[in-house]
């Protein structure tokens, strides 16, 4: 197959700071309606600062330096100091006790708007001695998504695909592999290392690789360990800081007590398109390629989606759907995905649908044109974008 052609459209911008986000920034703004905190979290490289620097009439802090560092020892005297309606605490896990910093910020300057970030879960290590609970929203950034492209330039979605969702590499003049072994370099040492004191480099980033290599596909905890030549009690702990790092996602099977459903592996999703692409070699796409990936971009919406609950569904003859969403008590939502929805079967969806009748039925693809539905083997299906499938599920 030829090598396909990318064609990418130069910003007249000089880095991506200037690049609006619209959802993001309601997002944030919905979070400081319920709580004084919100915790920016998601995977390094991802736009956390940026959008942070973003945020108008905001008092800007880097808890990487020494000098902001001794600013906040006396968290007391700091809040006191300031004059802007919002604060940004970026990389707050830098400092030596961040959730004192915070509790004192929620509970004696209620008033004030607190944003702070960080690439792995709240609570992840030791220094967050204080949950927050009741006191903090979190918003999780994601990679660039479907919707936000034409906001990057972005005018073909293969490149999207390949390139992944990092706006450096998203962003970037041409196609650069080497931005992805840095990153990984970056993301040990800093997101890993530092934050969990573990050592072994060499072993976290091979069982990484190899979730990568494997992604959206069925998690086999023990095989990895095997090729691996990990433990299988290390490699369960080091899927955890995976998770809290947001580098893979793991998505479990649904099941409401049928005798035929598939209910003990999850399937497994690396963070970033990109990265996939990596650890598996590939320099350019094929179709098959796309409609793998494509599967990726949809569960990044889903995320954005904060859907409460997210599942997979697939019975002993190896029928499937991509995603589950329950809703209610009885009703679930079918979500599947297709590069191309002529090509659509509904052979996984029919099958489930025998077993849960109730409710909505999505398939998703890169649509040039507004949402419509059709019937595929009795089934009303509603073929929409990653973005009208966003706003019908919030």
């Amino acid at each position: 197959m030829p090598k396909v052609r990318f064609t990418f459209r130069r910003l007249n911008v000089k880095s991506a700071c200037v690049i609006e986000r619209p959802l993001w920034n309601e997002r944030l703004a919905s979070a400081w309606r319920q709580a004084s905190i919100v915790w920016l979290t998601g995977p390094r490289r991802a736009g956390k600062t940026v959008l942070a620097q973003g945020l108008p009439d905001a008092e800007f802090l880097n808890c990487d330096l020494p000098s902001v560092a001794e600013r906040l020892r006396d968290p007391e005297s700091f809040y006191r100091s300031v004059r802007k309606p919002v604060v940004v605490l970026d990389e707050v896990h830098q400092l030596p006790d961040p959730s004192r910093l915070l509790k004192i910020g929620a509970d004696a300057f209620p008033k004030l708007k607190i944003l702070a970030t960080g690439s792995s879960t709240l609570a992840a290590t030791q220094k967050f001695r204080d949950s927050l609970t009741g006191r903090k929203r979190v918003v999780q950034l994601v990679p660039v998504l479907h919707e936000e492209l034409p906001a990057f330039g972005v005018t073909n979605l293969e490149e999207r695909l390949l390139r992944g969702g990092l706006p450096p590499a998203l962003l970037a003049e041409r196609h650069q592999p080497e931005f992805f072994a840095e990153w990984t370099d970056s993301y040990f040492a800093r997101d890993v290392q530092e934050l969990f004191r573990l050592e072994k480099r060499a072993g976290f980033l091979r069982v990484l690789e190899l979730l990568l290599r494997q992604s959206g596909g069925m998690l086999d905890v023990s095989k990895l360990a095997t090729e691996s030549e990990i433990s299988r009690p290390t490699v369960m702990n080091w899927l955890e800081i995976y998770q809290v790092t947001h580098t893979v996602h793991l998505v479990r099977p649904f099941s409401g007590g049928g005798r035929r459903e598939i209910i003990a592996q999850p399937k497994v999703f690396g963070f970033d398109t990109g990265m996939v692409c990596h650890a598996r070699g590939w320099d350019r796409l094929r179709s098959d390629d796309c409609g793998v990936l494509w599967e990726h971009l949809v569960l990044d919406t889903l995320i954005a989606a904060t859907v409460p609950r997210l599942h997979f569904w697939r019975d002993k003859q190896q029928r499937e759907v991509d995603f589950v969403v329950p809703r209610g008590r009885d009703a679930v939502d079918a979500i599947e995905c297709k590069w191309k929805p002529d090509a659509f079967e509904a052979r996984g969806l029919a099958a489930f649908r025998a077993d849960y009748p109730n409710g909505r039925n999505y398939l998703v693809s890169p649509l040039n044109g507004p949402a419509y539905d059709r019937m595929v083997e009795g089934l009303k299906v509603s073929v929409v974008s990653p973005q009208e499938l966003r706003e019908r599920l919030t």
